[in-house]
């Protein structure tokens, strides 16, 4: 078993490359980029303002700008340095500054919390020319207030007598005598960063951890019910096989299979909460605006009162697949051998059906067990969007609509991981349950 894990996991990682890179170079040839967007909307400010100095020329971005809209994106490397730079394979740019000779400039290291408030912890870098060649020079660490013992006091650049060589930074020569100090670091995915979102200003995981458990209890919840309502039916389904029974509930579920759940979703906000016809559930949202307000038991009808029409929306396409999986399972099992035998020993009609039948129909049902990890990131971008929910797939939509690339590729990633996991473990479930099936 070991071993068959351990191909099945080497064997993710083309599956999982060629996924990113083809995602990740589509985003990047198609036109309309955050560039793009940036420029356009730089240009359209600076025409608004009647100006703009030297950056805009003739509603024209200036070539110096635009050259460091290009670097903020990273877009100014080739394309396979830009993808491996996501995948953290290569270093990134994390600091960048463009400084003459001697001019000193302070380097934030990082932030300390005391007595409520936030000091940042700093020191002095400048450049300066020993013999020949141009160095990087960094001061002692302090602070901008003696906040605490642990650090000092930062002087001003001029009272700095001791200063010592920075090797962790690159430099870049430029125009009128100035360099570019750059500073690098491995930053991508394969270290846990997924980057920040252009539109919030903040880390990816961050969004989607703050909007997981949204998405996971409406997926949660669709998840259970559709196995709750689907095997029994399949059940009945195939026990009725051809009668009214069976035909009726056929036609019925493959019209709710060809619905679409978000286009379902605004059938029922129409009928049952616009107030059109009846009023009986809100136009959307996961909870009421006054819900911290709200008793214990209001809480819970406040939920489920939101939960209500979503949730069918969400098992609306899972109804076809699994009720007419169990249906044909059983079907199949009932034309056996064993049986037969079991009829043909007395057994009753119930007890060969639930107790033998059933039990070998539900392997094939069981098996997708392993994607239960999925439901966690169920959010489905249409239902969540018509239903105001802002779960995973809400925040998915809006960074595509937005051009929000990191967090349209941050869900990409975890998706792809869950979806490569999730049938790994149904290999394994489906070896568990039935025997007769033996690892490689």
């Amino acid at each position: 078993m070991f071993k068959y894990i351990l191909k099945r996991l080497l064997l993710m990682f083309p599956t999982f490359f060629g996924a990113t890179f083809l995602v990740f170079a589509i985003l990047n040839l198609v036109p309309g980029g955050p560039l793009e967007r940036a420029i356009m909307q730089m240009e359209a400010k600076a025409s608004e303002g009647g100006g703009g100095g030297q950056m805009v020329q003739k509603n024209k971005l200036s070539p110096e700008v635009i050259e460091q809209l290009r670097r903020q994106y990273g877009l100014d490397k080739p394309f396979l340095t830009r993808y491996l730079i996501w995948l953290g394979f290569y270093p990134r740019e994390t600091k960048s500054e463009v400084k003459p000779l001697g001019e000193c400039f302070r380097e934030d290291l990082r932030y300390v919390k005391k007595d409520g408030r936030v000091y940042a912890i700093q020191r002095w870098v400048k450049m300066e020319k020993q013999g020949n060649d141009v160095v990087v020079m960094k001061s002692a660490v302090g602070s901008d207030f003696k906040f605490s013992d642990d650090y000092a006091e930062l002087p001003s650049c001029t009272e700095i007598t001791d200063w010592y060589a920075g090797k962790e930074w690159k430099l870049k020569e430029t125009k009128d005598d100035k360099y570019r100090i750059v500073q690098t670091a491995f930053s991508g995915i394969f270290t846990g960063d997924f980057g920040r979102s252009y539109i919030y200003n903040r880390p990816v995981l961050e969004l989607i951890a703050e909007r997981l458990y949204i998405s996971a209890y409406f997926g949660i919840i669709g998840f259970l019910l559709s196995y709750l309502v689907c095997i029994p039916l399949g059940i009945l389904k195939a026990v009725r096989h051809n009668t009214p029974f069976d035909f009726g509930s056929s036609a019925l579920i493959f019209a709710g299979y060809a619905t679409p759940g978000y286009a379902l979703g605004v059938l029922l906000l129409s009928f049952f909460a616009s107030g059109r016809y009846l009023k009986w559930f809100p136009l959307g949202g996961f909870r009421s605006p006054d819900w911290e307000q709200l008793t214990m038991l209001g809480k819970i009808l406040d939920q489920l009162h939101h939960t209500a029409l979503p949730v069918i929306c969400y098992m609306i396409g899972a109804f076809a697949t699994l009720t007419l999986l169990m249906k044909n399972s059983l079907l199949e099992n009932l034309s056996q051998d064993y049986v037969r035998t079991a009829f043909a020993k007395g057994l009753d009609e119930k007890t060969v059906i639930f107790k033998h039948a059933v039990r070998n129909s539900l392997i094939p049902i069981a098996t997708g067990l392993g994607h239960v990890i999925g439901i966690f990131l169920a959010g489905s971008y249409l239902i969540e969007l018509v239903f105001n929910i802002d779960g995973i797939g809400l925040l998915s939509f809006k960074s595509v609509v937005n051009v929000d690339y990191p967090v349209f590729l941050g869900f990409l990633v975890i998706s792809i991981i869950i979806l490569l996991v999730g049938n790994l473990l149904s290999d394994l479930l489906y070896v568990l349950i039935d025997p007769r099936i033996k690892f490689d």
